[in-house]
């Protein structure tokens, strides 16, 4: 083989060289450049885990309901029933915010009996129907309000409570006269209590 041809030879081994390490270059550069994102996204990923971590189904944790309980009424079958809020709004009527617990080691399905047992409550179905406030200043009970069909104004549909969880419910009433500020609460299959009008 001729010089000219020996050195032409090398120039391109050498052109290929570098080609070869250039492509080996850019190659690494872009998994570097793909790999810092990825493993972000990752560690935000598990962040985001780590933050869910040990929080109960549905949001039923002790600490995702109103912070403050203004009354606490026993029930039958480890059930207990704390009101957080009990408000006079705009139009005339109160409202009640709640949770219901069940601290027993079984579900609890008597939720029909607190419907009460007036006929037009009760065709409507599971509801907290049977809610009632006593004015004892005033000397008068308030029941459940109701819309135009006959319905309640007030929580529907609880048809069990599993043992451990807390159901956020509300009820409305007629309100009593500005100057009541307390009220007896009560419920079917709860004991009642004497509650503050909070607002």
């Amino acid at each position: 083989m001729s010089i000219r041809h020996t050195a032409k030879a090398r120039r391109g081994a050498a052109a290929a060289a570098l080609v070869a390490s250039l492509v080996l270059a850019v190659a690494g550069c872009g998994s570097d450049s793909d790999e810092k994102p990825s493993g972000e996204s990752s560690a935000q990923e598990d962040s985001g885990r780590d933050s869910g971590a040990g929080e109960p189904e549905g949001g039923e944790s002790e600490g995702s309901g109103p912070s403050e309980t203004i009354a606490e009424l026993k029930g039958e079958s480890g059930m207990s029933l704390a009101v957080h809020v009990l408000k006079r709004d705009s139009g005339g009527f109160l409202t009640l915010e709640g949770t219901v617990r069940n601290d027993g080691k079984e579900s609890y399905f008597d939720t029909t009996k607190w419907q009460g047992n007036e006929k037009e409550i009760m065709s409507n179905g599971y509801s907290l129907g049977g809610a009632a406030l006593v004015d004892h200043k005033g000397k008068k009970r308030y029941y459940t309000l109701r819309d135009t069909e006959g319905r309640c104004l007030c929580t529907t549909g609880i048809t069990e409570v599993a043992p451990g969880k807390d159901v956020p419910f509300f009820v409305q009433f007629p309100a009593p006269p500005e100057g009541t500020t307390e009220v007896e609460f009560s419920l079917p299959t709860f004991d009642s209590a004497t509650v503050e009008i909070t607002e």
